[in-house]
């Protein structure tokens, strides 16, 4: 079946799109030396896309910037409203993980926890000299506190050099941008780094002001942008919930798409298999077949069974996959070892075995209801058939049943993932740019772009290996 190619991110119809818009524009004259503003004082003296740590008071928004957009959400009329404050700090680790993770859990609920907005790994990113601003991601987490200290919820957010790291792809807005005379970096993002995986942004406890926090949150994001003057403000795989509450504030909303299995409550992986067509349990029967014949052993290790040994083997395996695959590691060897033992039973780690040498892995990470498949790797110049189906995909499967976990998230990419039963599903994005006119001609091209997307999920769910009463 002929496919549409997987987004607009890269088309061509892009930057005359942009050409169109800027040429018929007055206003991109008059505002484009606001684009242009240069952050001389974030940026390396010697030019590379690094960011300087700049002190807190710099990125203090006062009382008076933020408290009226919070308390335009409260009540109607109050004059007892109480002060909701939000200021930025320049490191997750000058808020306590118990304050942090308040938020976290808070915010979807204990059983739907999302492990990657937790202090834990958050925390791993930074400590480890990954999300730093030696790497272009400078922390700027917002924190909103109550009259008498308490913080109330908190939001991820980085000032960033680049979009590496991000996967909802923005790269063409930002050469759109320096091909008109803009400067597209810095800008905001609101995410967790190097991790492709919906989940909540605004994390927000569960009190009586919890719609005015949200709400106030994100105008402060917008006034953060603002007042920066940085080209843009990206929030990217949130929650729909989130995603439709940003749209509500002007953010421009955009879709994505990824695969993810969906537990039907089965009681095994065979009852899985008994959902599908005839053609595709056989296809996927005989590729596990060929995985045993080759006396692979298969283990699931967790918390203390995961030793540094594992840890080392997996960060070459993770290297082999970026040095061939992606050209670029993001995640540090010593990223691995933290979350090991900050995160414990959160991590689940799938090892294979060749006469007990470690030959492959892939790592997931377990939520409350959610198995979150991450990373795979192998070593260098080894080949095993199928072993990457096994190990990321049927052993995920397996033990989300084990679990009576809803669904595992697969990530992007790969519509061979669709006949192991991952199916795809939209994912949520919102942007925010300070500049109107470039703001008004990203809404055109998402138009199209959305139209594209949403068409190219209903094709591929037209290949879809469960029966049709399945669906």
């Amino acid at each position: 079946m002929p496919l549409l190619s997987g987004s607009l991110l890269h088309s061509s119809l892009f930057l005359p799109l942009c050409h169109q818009e800027f040429l018929t524009s007055s206003k991109w004259g008059k505002k484009k030396a606001s684009i242009g503003v240069k952050f001389s004082k974030i940026w390396h003296p010697d030019g590379r896309k690094h960011l300087r740590h700049r002190s807190q008071s710099d990125f203090i928004l006062t009382t008076e910037q933020v408290t009226q957009s919070c308390a335009e959400e409260g009540a109607h009329g109050s004059a007892t409203m109480p002060i909701i404050t939000v200021s930025v700090v320049s490191s997750i680790s000058i808020i306590s993980a118990k304050e942090w993770d308040l938020c976290a859990v808070e915010s979807t609920g204990p059983d739907s926890v999302n492990p990657f907005v937790t202090h834990a790994f958050l925390s791993s990113l930074e400590d480890s000299g990954c999300a730093v601003p030696e790497q272009g991601w400078l922390p700027q987490h917002l924190v909103a506190k109550d009259g008498v200290g308490n913080i109330l919820g908190v939001v991820p957010l980085y000032l960033k050099s680049h979009s590496n790291g991000e996967y909802v792809f923005d790269h063409s807005w930002a050469n759109a941008f320096y091909h008109y005379g803009g400067s597209y970096y810095p800008k905001l993002q609101c995410c967790v780094p190097f991790t492709p995986v919906t989940g909540p942004r605004l994390l927000v406890r569960s009190c009586a002001l919890r719609n005015q926090v949200i709400n106030g949150l994100a105008k402060s994001m917008q006034q953060l942008a603002d007042r920066f003057q940085v080209s843009s403000l990206h929030a990217t795989f949130l929650t729909q919930s989130e995603w439709k509450t940003l749209g509500g504030l002007g953010f421009l909303q955009r879709l994505g798409m990824q695969y993810h299995w969906e537990n039907r409550n089965y009681s095994s992986f065979d009852a899985f298999l008994m959902d599908l067509k005839q053609s595709r349990r056989k296809t996927i029967r005989q590729e596990r077949k060929k995985v045993q014949e080759q006396n692979l052993k298969l283990k699931h290790l967790r918390g203390a069974d995961i030793k540094a040994h594992h840890w080392d083997a997996f960060y070459a395996f993770y290297r082999n996959t970026t040095d061939n695959k992606w050209g670029q590691a993001y995640l540090t060897k010593e990223f691995f070892h933290m979350i090991g033992s900050r995160m414990e039973d959160r991590v689940l780690l799938i090892v294979a075995e060749d006469q007990e040498k470690l030959v492959a892995g892939a790592l997931n990470i377990i939520g409350g209801d959610t198995l979150f498949g991450r990373l795979w790797g192998c070593l260098p110049q080894t080949y095993y058939p199928n072993l990457h189906f096994e190990t990321c995909y049927y052993q995920a499967i397996e033990a989300a049943i084990e679990w009576n976990l809803k669904k595992v998230e697969a990530g992007a990419q790969g519509e061979h993932k669709i006949h192991r039963g991952y199916m795809p599903t939209e994912t949520y994005s919102s942007h925010y740019f300070t500049n109107e006119t470039f703001n008004q001609t990203i809404r055109n091209f998402l138009k199209q772009e959305t139209l594209q997307v949403q068409l190219t999920i209903e094709l591929l769910k037209e290949s879809s290996p469960f029966k049709s009463k399945t669906l």
